[in-house]
């Protein structure tokens, strides 16, 4: 008899767990009937009971019946009309490459400037006369 009553502790135990993940984890317009907080507490206090009208009333069901056990139509993908990520938006990656490059040219040109100024700053010490710098190109 004992065995029996573990049992039913760990088959509550386990329904009420799915119940509140599911509860947790639906989208604010899958929850049907009451606010998400009274079938959170629904489920806590009443965790038999509470589950199964989660399971029963509470979610909004698959409209294409779709689901392990209905045996009906594979369920509708939802295809995310812009990208879920931003290295998924090929725009933001262009927009990065493009500031790479900019970014890369300024420090070449400083890299240059430097180079020039330490040149004519040796030439200087040394007596030579200072080179003259050729136009930048546009």
């Amino acid at each position: 008899m004992a065995r029996l009553y573990i049992l039913f502790f760990l088959v509550q135990v386990v329904l009420a767990v799915c119940a509140l993940i599911s509860c947790l984890s639906a989208e604010e317009d899958d929850v049907r009937h009451l606010p998400r907080i009274a079938w959170v507490l629904m489920i806590l206090f009443f965790p038999v009971i509470g589950s199964i009208a989660w399971f029963l009333a509470g979610r909004k069901r698959n409209p294409a019946g779709g689901g392990v056990f209905s045996g009906g139509a594979q369920p509708v993908v939802r295809r995310p009309t812009r990208p879920l990520a931003p290295d998924d938006d090929p725009e933001f990656l262009r927009s990065i490459e493009e500031r790479s490059r900019q970014e890369d040219q300024e420090l070449f040109r400083r890299w240059e400037e430097d180079l020039r100024k330490r040149e004519d700053d040796l030439r200087r010490r040394e007596g030579d006369p200072p080179r003259e710098e050729p136009r930048p190109e546009v």
